[in-house]
C-alpha cells in the first residue's frame, strides 16, 4: 500500500504547488497564453477598425476644410474608449438580452443547480429533486447523470459586442477542489462575432475513489451580410468528462460515525475501486474505476432572407434596413457520444474478492481471475440534415413568423467494443408559431414534430403556451400546454451494451403537462403551478432491471419564489418546491422542497461595492432517494432505505462586486458539525452509501475585462 499525506485546504495545498510548481506552471502557462493570445488578437483587431474609423473621419474633414488633415493629427480621447455595449442571443431565438449582474445566487457561477444532489463530490453524477421527466421525442441515448457539468448547443451564446469582451474565473475548494472558467468574444467585423469559452472542472474529493477531472470547450461565431439577407451560425461543442466511481462506502459497518475515520474521510473503505490511497493530485485525470464520456457537436446553420430593402437617412449616413418576409434555412448537425465505463482491477486480492462480491450480488456478473476488467461502451454518431421555411406575417415585426421543415437523421451505433454495430434512421417533419407582438404584451409560442419514418417512428411532440402582461400591478401570466410521445431511452433496448437485463417489450412514453405561470416583478413574486399525466413510463427497479409502469399516474408540482424585505438592505429569499404524486407510480420524491437565504444585500456606505451576505440553508422532507448503479450510470427506484436529513443544510455566504470583479466566499456543509467530538463529521447521507462532505470552504473569484 502506498500512503499519501492528506491534503488540506490551506497549508498542504499550498506546499503541494509549490512542491509539483514546474507541471502546475506547464498548465497555467498553456491555458492563460491561449487566452491572452486570443485578447491580443482582439486588441489589435478593434485598434485597427478604430484608427480606420478615425483615419476615414479625419479624410473626410480634412477635404471640407476641417483641422482635421489625413488622419495624421494627434487623436483626442472621448472617455467611452473603455466603455462597452454587450449583448446576446441563443441559436432558437431572435431576443436579445445582456448579462445578469446579480451576485445573490452562488449557483449562477456553479454547475450544479440547487435543487440537485451529487455522489458525495463536484463533478460526480447528479439526480435532479424535482421530478422532471424526459420531454423530447425521438432518439435519445438515455445517459444524463452528468448533464448539468456539459456545454451544449441549445446553451451557446451569440454576442455582438462593441469592443472585445473576456471573462476569467477560479475557483478553490477544500482538498484540492477547483474550476477554471475562461471566456472570450469579440466583433471581428461589424457583422461578425466569435467567442471562445473553456472550462476545467478537477476535484479529488473527501472520499475514496470519486475523483473528478472535466474538460469542456465551446466556439461559436455569428455573421451576417451587410444587406442583411445572409445568416450564418457557427458552433462547435466538445466535452470531456471523467469520474471515479466507488459504489458508496461499504454498510458492514458505521464508518461515518466511528473515531477511527473521523480524522479522515479518505480512509473509510468503499464497495469498488482501488483500496489503497490513490493521492489528491489535482491535475491527475488518472481515472482507473469510473465512467468516462466524450462528446462531440458541430452545427452550421445557414440562412437566406426574401424580403423588401429600406433605409434611414440623417444629416450625414444612411443606414440600411431590411424586412425579411420569405427565409430558407438549412442546418446540418454532427453529433458524436462515447460512453464508457470502466473498472481496472489490480492484482491486490482484497479488492479482487471485494469488487467480484459486488459485481455478483448487484448485477449477477462473476469475475474469474483471469479476466479481472469489467467494461461497458456505447458509441454514437448522429448526423441531421434540416431544411426549413419561414414566413413573417409582419414585415416590421421580425418576432412574428410561421415556420415549417423537415429533417432526416442518420444514426450510427458501436456497441461491446466493437462486437456490435447498427445503423438507424429518422425522418420527421416540424413546424412552429411564434409571435412577440410589438405592444410587448402578448408573447405566443406553439411547435411540434412528428417523426413519420424510421427508427422512432410515430413520437410526437406538441407544445403550445401564451404570455400576457395583465397590468404593472398584477404582472405577467403565462399557460401552456405540452404532450410528449416517445419511445424509451435506447439504454431500454437489449441492443444497448448498458442494457442487462433480459429482453422487454416497452410501449411508448406519453407525457401530458399543464402548467402556469404568474410573474409579478415589483413584487418579486414568481409562482409555476404544473400538473403531468404520465403513462407506460420507463425505469430501472434496481441496479440493472428495467421496468414499466403501463397504468396511468399523475403529478402536481407547485413551486414558489419570492423575496420578502425584512429591513432596508436585510432581505430573505425564499424558494419553496411542493410536489405530489397520485395513482400507483415508480417515482419517488420530497413532498416538500426549499432553499431559503437570509441576509444583507447593500453597498455598505460604498459606492462602487455590491455585497450580499448571510446565511442559506436547504431542506427537504424524508423520502425514498434514488440509488445509483455506477455501471449502468443510472438512478433507480430504491424503497430500503428512507433519506432523512440529520439537519438542514446550512451554508454561511460572503459575496460581493467591485466594479468588473465579482468574488465569492463561502462555508457549506455547516450542519455537519458534531458537537460532542468538535469535528465536521455529521454527515448528511441523501443517496443511499453516498455520503455528502463536512465542512467545505469554496473561494470563487470571477474577473471580466473590456480589452
Amino acid at each position: 500500500m502506498h500512503n499519501c499525506r492528506r491534503i488540506n485546504f490551506s497549508t498542504d495545498h499550498t506546499a503541494y504547488i509549490i512542491t509539483n510548481l514546474p507541471a502546475v506552471l506547464k498548465q497555467f502557462y498553456i491555458l492563460f497564453f491561449l487566452f491572452f493570445l486570443a485578447g491580443f488578437i482582439g486588441q489589435v483587431t478593434a485598434q485597427n477598425d478604430a484608427i480606420r474609423r478615425i483615419r476615414g473621419a479625419g479624410s473626410r474633414l480634412g477635404n471640407s476644410g476641417g483641422a482635421i488633415g489625413q488622419g495624421d493629427s494627434i487623436i483626442h480621447r472621448t472617455g467611452l474608449e473603455d466603455s462597452i455595449t454587450i449583448r446576446f442571443r441563443y441559436l432558437d431565438s431572435s431576443r436579445y438580452s445582456g448579462f445578469d449582474s446579480s451576485i445573490k445566487d452562488f449557483t449562477t457561477r456553479f454547475p450544479v443547480p440547487w435543487h440537485h444532489v451529487h455522489l458525495g463530490n463536484l463533478g460526480n453524477a447528479t439526480s435532479d429533486l424535482i421530478f422532471s421527466p424526459l420531454l423530447k421525442a425521438g432518439w435519445d441515448p438515455g445517459l444524463h447523470a452528468y448533464d448539468v457539468y456539459a456545454f451544449n448547443i441549445q446553451e451557446t451564446r451569440f454576442f455582438t459586442t462593441t469592443r472585445p469582451y473576456s471573462e476569467v474565473g477560479y475557483l478553490l475548494g477544500s482538498k484540492s477542489e477547483q474550476l477554471i472558467h475562461l471566456l472570450h468574444t469579440q466583433n471581428i467585423r461589424p457583422n461578425w462575432n466569435a467567442s471562445i469559452q473553456y472550462r476545467l472542472i478537477n476535484s479529488p474529493g473527501f472520499f475514496q475513489n470519486q475523483n473528478t477531472n472535466h474538460n469542456n470547450y465551446r466556439l461559436g461565431s455569428f455573421y451576417q451580410s451587410r444587406n442583411k439577407r445572409y445568416h450564418n451560425f457557427l458552433v462547435i461543442v466538445g466535452n470531456k468528462l471523467q469520474s471515479a466511481e466507488n459504489g458508496g462506502i461499504r454498510q458492514d459497518a458505521n464508518y461515518l460515525d466511528s473515531n477511527a475515520f473521523s480524522d479522515d474521510r479518505f480512509k473509510i473503505p468503499t464497495q469498488i475501486g482501488f483500496v489503497e490511497d490513490r493521492g489528491r493530485n489535482f491535475f491527475s485525470s488518472t481515472i482507473n474505476t469510473g465512467t468516462k464520456l466524450t462528446t462531440g457537436s458541430f452545427l452550421l446553420r445557414q440562412q437566406y432572407d426574401l424580403g423588401q430593402k429600406d433605409s434611414i437617412v440623417t444629416d450625414s449616413t444612411v443606414v440600411p434596413l431590411f424586412y425579411p418576409r420569405l427565409r430558407l434555412e438549412h442546418t446540418i448537425q454532427y453529433n458524436t457520444f462515447k460512453y464508457r465505463f470502466e473498472d481496472l482491477q489490480s492484482d491486490n486480492v482484497e479488492t479482487y474478492a471485494r469488487d467480484s462480491a459486488y459485481y455478483e450480488n448487484n448485477y449477477s456478473i462473476q469475475l474469474s481471475r483471469s479476466q479481472r476488467k469489467v467494461i461497458r461502451r456505447d458509441y454514437w454518431k448522429d448526423m441531421v440534415n434540416d431544411f426549413s421555411i419561414y414566413q413573417f406575417p409582419d414585415a416590421k415585426n421580425p418576432l412574428q413568423f410561421f415556420k415549417v421543415g423537415a429533417a432526416l437523421q442518420n444514426l450510427k451505433g458501436d456497441f461491446d467494443t466493437g462486437l456490435i454495430k447498427k445503423s438507424y434512421y429518422n425522418f420527421f417533419i416540424h413546424g412552429e408559431y411564434r409571435n412577440k407582438t410589438r405592444n410587448q404584451k402578448w408573447d405566443i409560442e406553439a411547435r411540434g414534430n412528428f417523426f413519420v419514418n424510421g427508427l422512432n417512428a410515430g413520437d410526437y411532440e406538441a407544445f403550445i403556451s401564451l404570455k400576457r402582461l395583465i397590468s404593472a400591478r398584477v404582472g405577467y401570466l403565462s399557460l401552456g400546454f405540452q404532450n410528449v410521445n416517445r419511445t424509451p431511452s435506447f439504454t431500454f433496448n437489449p441492443v444497448s451494451n448498458f442494457y442487462l437485463d433480459v429482453p422487454k417489450d416497452l410501449n411508448k412514453e406519453n407525457t401530458i403537462h399543464i402548467f402556469g405561470t404568474l410573474e409579478q416583478p415589483r413584487q418579486r413574486l414568481r409562482l409555476t403551478v404544473g400538473y403531468m399525466l404520465i403513462s407506460n413510463y420507463s425505469y430501472f427497479r434496481n441496479y440493472f432491471e428495467v421496468d414499466q409502469v403501463s397504468s396511468l399516474f399523475n403529478l402536481l408540482r407547485i413551486t414558489a419564489e419570492k423575496q420578502f424585505r425584512i429591513s432596508k438592505n436585510w432581505n430573505l429569499k425564499t424558494q419553496l418546491v411542493l410536489q405530489q404524486k397520485a395513482g400507483s407510480s415508480p417515482v419517488n420524491m420530497p413532498l416538500l422542497f426549499t432553499r431559503n437565504q437570509v441576509g444583507y444585500d447593500g453597498n455598505l456606505g460604498f459606492k462602487n461595492l455590491l455585497v450580499s451576505m448571510g446565511l442559506e440553508f436547504r431542506y427537504f422532507t424524508p423520502f425514498y432517494a434514488n440509488g445509483f448503479s455506477p455501471l449502468t450510470g443510472q438512478f433507480f427506484i430504491q424503497e430500503s432505505q428512507k433519506t432523512t436529513l440529520k439537519s438542514p443544510e446550512i451554508h454561511a455566504y460572503v459575496h460581493f462586486r467591485i466594479k468588473s470583479f465579482t468574488a465569492y466566499l463561502r462555508a457549506e456543509n455547516l450542519n455537519s458539525l458534531d458537537i460532542t467530538n468538535g469535528g465536521f463529521t455529521n454527515n448528511n447521507v441523501i443517496i443511499p452509501a453516498y455520503p455528502y462532505p463536512g465542512l467545505q470552504i469554496r473561494l470563487g473569484i470571477f474577473w471580466s475585462f473590456v480589452n
